[in-house]
């Protein structure tokens, strides 16, 4: 089992391209590694989890529309900064937001715990198998050639991005489209998952302090998915958020 070493060497890795700043100044990224987790299905402690999320969620829109949600609200000013439509390609968090009221999916208690602490904390996170994963992850703006492995009519296909679009990829591809739109079927997580890659994709208004604060909550909880999970975690940020602090 690769201990919390190997999991740091691999984040530290982690690249998000120039352009990718020059296009959003005030993003970061949390990437939080983790290994030893005991799959298993749906329980009553991520089945409560969700339950928590739902509630907070219709609360919050109890105020406000979704798309006035101040973290919504930014993530879909930067898809259509890249020439993604927002009312048609719906960041992660903004499509689970949607759904709380009608209640959140119930898939396996991995994918459960980070939905839920998605919605609780109000921001995008994807969660993905680092044993299918090749390389460190990077944070690119497309060339249109790079291949994603997806689904459509039940039938796998590859796709590939629009050029200029924001696309999370490994050395064999595209892991997730549109920042944090739609994530791809070789790296996603599964019901035998024992070690995973997560990332939350911060803009302002939310502050770095409520970033660590959501990383620390999902660190917690995933510490208690088996007796010997290990964790490793590495935040990047333009060099002008790094020169501020």
């Amino acid at each position: 089992m690769p201990s919390s070493e190997t999991l740091q060497e691999l984040l530290n890795e982690t690249h998000v391209e120039p352009a990718v700043f020059e296009l959003r100044p005030d993003y970061r990224a949390l990437l939080i590694a983790v290994d030893g987790l005991v799959p298993g299905p749906s329980d009553e402690a991520g089945n409560a989890l969700l339950e928590q999320a739902e509630t907070r969620a219709r609360a919050a829109l109890t105020e406000q529309k979704v798309e006035h949600l101040p973290h919504v609200a930014a993530w879909r000013e930067a898809y259509q900064a890249f020439g993604a439509k927002p009312n048609r390609t719906r960041n992660s968090l903004e499509a689970l937001i949607r759904r709380a009221d009608a209640g959140l999916p119930r898939v396996n208690r991995l994918t459960d715990l980070y939905n839920a602490v998605s919605v609780l904390h109000q921001i995008p996170l994807g969660g993905e198998d680092l044993a299918r994963y090749s390389g460190a992850p990077r944070l690119i703006r497309a060339t249109g050639r790079e291949p994603f492995d997806t689904v459509a009519s039940g039938e796998p296909i590859i796709e590939y991005p629009e050029v200029g679009e924001v696309v999370w990829c490994d050395e064999d591809g595209v892991t997730c489209r549109r920042w944090n739109w739609r994530q791809g079927r070789r790296t996603q997580l599964r019901d035998d998952t024992t070690s995973a890659v997560f990332i939350l994709d911060a803009l302002e208004p939310m502050t770095s302090e409520a970033l660590r604060a959501a990383g620390e909550d999902l660190t917690a909880r995933l510490l208690l998915l088996g007796p010997e999970v290990v964790t490793a975690q590495h935040l990047v940020e333009s060099d002008g958020q790094r020169q501020e602090l």
